[in-house]
């Protein structure tokens, strides 16, 4: 039995760790759920979780937890500020803010500049308020957002007061804008993508999404599921 602080496990190829906690690159096309899947096969252990879910089109990365102790330490652990790498397509919108979604063609009258852009972004940076996507876990009533949305059932999300530590412009060709961003828990990137949109007067949407930090924990940390399965497919 593990007591006290859990530290991160490193792995090597043809390991299989019984218990802590280690952090695992997902790749696109795959959920968190699948990876949770993958981590029980290989340790055997039931006790297995992760903090903060990836939706299937994102990458990075995925911190899991193995074991009793280990789980037990997710909830802090999905509280430590996240990085991201994101691209957002300006110019369209969705139903869901990302790519998932129902994408329409948006009326632009004018492109915007590097500098306008940049200037937008300036207003997220700091604490902000934020209305979460209609398409997410938020509850309403008891029942997840994305469930009354898909029932296509009016959905109406209250902003919430989140953070954004560091927005850095990494790239601007339209209608592409490349972002590095270090945010708070509870930060929707997607909810950032419409908003700079519809601020720029252009529509937006987050087109690609990769983490590369929870809290201490790095990408340049994580393992490839494969190294886990032994099969070369993830799930």
């Amino acid at each position: 039995m593990l007591t006290g602080r859990i530290h991160q496990v490193i792995i090597r190829d043809g390991d299989c760790p019984k218990e802590g906690i280690f952090a695992i690159y997902k790749d696109e096309g795959i959920s968190s759920h699948d990876v949770v899947n993958v981590v029980r096969k290989c340790t055997g252990e039931n006790r297995v979780g992760h903090a903060g879910t990836l939706d299937p089109y994102a990458k990075g990365l995925l911190v899991v937890g193995v074991g009793r102790a280990a789980t037990r330490e997710l909830g802090e652990l999905a509280k430590k500020d996240k990085e991201y790498l994101v691209r957002i397509k300006l110019g369209w919108r969705s139903t869901t803010d990302d790519r998932e979604g129902r994408i329409e063609q948006a009326s632009v009258s004018e492109i915007p500049s590097e500098d306008q852009v940049r200037h937008v972004l300036k207003s997220f940076e700091g604490a902000i308020s934020q209305r979460p996507p209609a398409f997410s876990a938020v509850k309403v009533r008891g029942k997840a957002a994305y469930k009354l949305a898909r029932a296509r059932k009016s959905v109406s999300l209250p902003p919430r007061h989140v953070e954004a530590k560091e927005v850095e412009l990494v790239r601007y060709a339209w209608p592409h804008v490349d972002l590095r961003l270090v945010t708070s828990s509870g930060f929707y990137v997607r909810s950032l993508a419409r908003d700079l949109g519809e601020r720029l007067g252009t529509g937006g949407y987050m087109e690609e999404l990769e983490r590369t930090r929870v809290g201490e924990y790095t990408k340049e940390q994580a393992v490839r599921l494969t190294v886990l399965s032994g099969s070369g497919r993830q799930a």
